[in-house]
């Protein structure tokens, strides 16, 4: 998260709104397909 530095594991193809669960910022929006990511990404796993 950008506002608040904590890490949170998010899928790329997410339907809902994703916010940071510390500090409630968005980090990811449905987009119809691949989300848009808000968030920094540390790391891309598979």
């Amino acid at each position: 998260c950008r506002g608040c530095e904590s890490e949170q594991i998010i899928f790329s193809h997410t339907t809902n709104l994703i916010k940071c669960r510390t500090c409630g910022e968005v980090l990811a929006e449905p987009k119809g397909g691949k989300a848009d990511i808000k968030g920094i990404v540390l790391s891309v796993l598979g």
